[in-house]
């Protein structure tokens, strides 16, 4: 009998790690002055999934400053079994398109992913607190060698 090539693995463990990020969450952000936005205060609402038979976490955010909506992002989180890295697809309303995915993964409870772009390098570094609470550092560098904060932020889980 022929195999089905359509039949579906199951999730490592790797993929079921990102489940520490599903969930509601609301956050107090710290913008920092960059060519894309001026910096200030920011609170944010995210809300993420896992989705896709647990291969993946699917996050939406939305960033208010004054009141008003001023950004928005949809992240695609998974674990790429060929490379053994974790993988984000981020996608923005800045509108630009990332030629390739962030990659990284974890130290402890740290998971860092870093991508380049014609524009320069981005890094995020998502550290948990606890079960109930993780924070968020994006930096920018031309170089990905001296890195510049863009956005810190804690996030606090919605019962």
């Amino acid at each position: 009998m022929a195999q089905d090539h359509l039949a579906a693995s199951s999730p490592l463990a790797e993929h079921a790690r990102l489940a520490a990020f599903a969930g509601e969450w609301d956050g107090e952000e710290t913008v920092f002055p960059s060519r894309w936005t001026e910096g200030g205060p920011a609170t944010s609402r995210t809300v993420a999934r896992m989705d896709l038979n647990g291969f993946y976490l699917i996050q939406d955010s939305v960033q208010m400053r004054d009141g008003k909506q001023v950004f928005a992002t949809h992240g695609i989180f998974t674990y790429d079994r060929d490379d053994r890295t974790y993988k984000l697809f981020w996608y923005d309303s800045l509108g630009y398109t990332p030629p390739s995915p962030a990659s990284g993964g974890w130290v402890g409870k740290t998971l860092t992913l870093v991508r380049g772009s014609l524009r320069g390098n981005a890094r995020h570094v998502y550290e948990i607190i606890d079960d109930n609470s993780y924070s968020l550092k994006i930096q920018f560098s031309p170089d990905a060698e001296g890195w510049a904060d863009v956005l810190t932020g804690v996030y606090r889980r919605i019962h």
